[in-house]
């Protein structure tokens, strides 16, 4: 029987984090709970916070379910994340500059050559481009698990267009207005300066070209997206344009937003579509999401794209199994943070050994993503786990495994009342003219009692995050 740490407790005892907190949910009448409750999610639907879930038949946006029992670190648990965070972004951003650049790390036998210069996340396109301060990755997403007190590991690296940043604010947002007494009664870092942080760091990473503040501009694929809200909400708070590819354009050695005033130079564009799609006359002809002509005005220095095309190698999950060895490698240290213990289906032994114990283990596809693709052994039926077999049988090189992780749980509010749910942690860290992260991130819990799977496509919510202060 798998045990999993519980994070309110120390023993029988309450951990202090959680005291007041305690003494809240205890004096909380379910009446009231429950009135808070449907507040919430009204005033979820009121804002427009959904997500879309698309190939389930019916309408796709759905409001994603919130707890409002938050989840809880002590200061010195965040700094020691903190400290291995940001070294995780800096070795991530060192082996974007290297594999686009002399690839030092796979001439030292480092990493397979195949692994990364045959990875499809992998834009020859760019080889040889050096974008500002040399930082490819600018919004890192890195999401992490916990298994017990000082226990916390990696569970993947998303470099490219992370999402969730929104529901971080907004949860916050939400319990300061229902429950003003928390936060009087608590120290609690604030995360409400993000937007602010992320556009100086935008700025920071203009082009040698921008001779005045940088004009920057979130490039949306548009409404149907399932992280549109987000987008039209950083750029709110930003007080940057919202723009779809066909309000850019390409004039000579620039891009042009077009405006009621006439166009206007765009200098930083903060992308949240795919690379395939960013410019037709480079990658997908048919793309008719992005700009014409953009690729050429970036490689010549006329723009800031963040993040860079091309940053996805280096959240590729066969890539992940190596970043200990970036940490390593590039920076000459040991990794804060661990990753989970990794089989690679390329390899012989690895294969082996995963086909012999797939009830037992996670099976997720290399670029799979939002909780799609992947086999939970424990939790899946024979039937299941043999047609999953099939598919890794068919194409090895495309999977990965990872033991059952027993992924911490917290306090969660059900219709019984409160009961332990598994959660994981996604901070998102800033990578420009320095490394920044708001105290905090989002925090994701697993609804349905006993499942392991937190994304919100899976049956997942979301929760406030706190750090105390000292």
């Amino acid at each position: 029987m798998m045990e999993f740490y519980n994070e309110m407790y120390e023993g029988d005892k309450v951990r202090e984090p959680y005291a007041r907190l305690r003494n809240w949910v205890d004096t909380m009448p379910d009446d009231f709970r429950q009135m808070k409750q449907a507040e919430a999610e009204e005033l979820f639907r009121r804002i427009g916070i959904t997500f879309a879930v698309y190939g389930e038949g019916g309408d796709p946006d759905r409001l994603i379910p919130f707890d409002m029992m938050p989840r809880v670190f002590e200061q010195n648990e965040w700094r020691k994340l903190e400290r291995g965070i940001k070294q995780r972004a800096r070795a991530l951003n060192a082996f974007l500059r290297d594999v686009y650049g002399r690839g030092e790390i796979v001439r030292a036998g480092r990493i397979p050559a195949r692994l990364v210069y045959q990875n499809e996340a992998y834009e020859k396109a760019v080889a040889g481009v050096v974008p500002p301060r040399g930082v490819y990755s600018h919004i890192i997403g890195i999401d992490l698990v916990r298994t017990g007190k000082d226990e916390f590991f990696v569970l993947e690296d998303n470099c490219r267009t992370p999402s969730g940043v929104s529901y971080m604010l907004e949860n916050r947002e939400i319990m300061m207005r229902m429950f003003p007494q928390l936060f009087r009664g608590n120290r609690i870092e604030p995360v409400d300066q993000y937007p602010e942080l992320l556009r100086r760091t935008l700025e920071s990473v203009a082009p040698a070209k921008c001779e005045s503040r940088p004009n920057c501009v979130i490039l949306t694929p548009g409404h149907f997206n399932s992280a549109y809200y987000e987008h039209s909400f950083l750029a709110n708070l930003m007080g940057v344009e919202l723009v779809e590819g066909q309000d850019l354009f390409v004039d000579g050695e620039f891009v042009y937003m077009r405006t009621t005033q006439g166009p206007k130079r765009v200098d930083v564009i903060y992308r949240r579509l795919d690379d395939p799609y960013l410019d037709p006359l480079c990658f997908r002809p048919d793309s008719m999401l992005g700009v014409p002509g953009l690729m050429d005005i970036y490689r010549s220095g006329g723009v800031s794209i963040c993040s860079a095309p091309g940053a996805g190698v280096a959240d590729d999950k066969a890539i992940y199994t190596f970043v200990p060895e970036m940490v390593r490698f590039y920076l000459g240290e040991e990794p804060l943070l661990k990753n989970v213990d990794t089989w690679t289906l390329w390899k012989e032994d690895d294969y082996k050994y995963v086909m012999e114990n797939l009830p037992d283990l996670v099976v997720k596809e290399v670029h799979g993503s939002g909780g799609y693709g992947m086999l939970v052994g424990p939790k899946s039926t024979k039937a299941e786990i043999e047609e999953f077999r099939k598919k890794i049988e068919a194409d090895p090189s495309n999977y990965i495994a990872q033991p059952t992780l027993a992924l911490s749980t917290t306090p969660t509010f059900v219709d019984e009342g409160i009961a332990p749910r598994h959660v994981d942690l996604r901070p998102y860290c800033l990578c420009g003219d320095r490394i920044e992260l708001v105290p905090g991130g989002l925090t994701r819990v697993a609804l349905r009692e006993g499942s392991l799977v937190v994304n919100s496509s899976q049956g997942g919510g979301v929760k406030d995050t706190w750090v105390l202060s000292e």
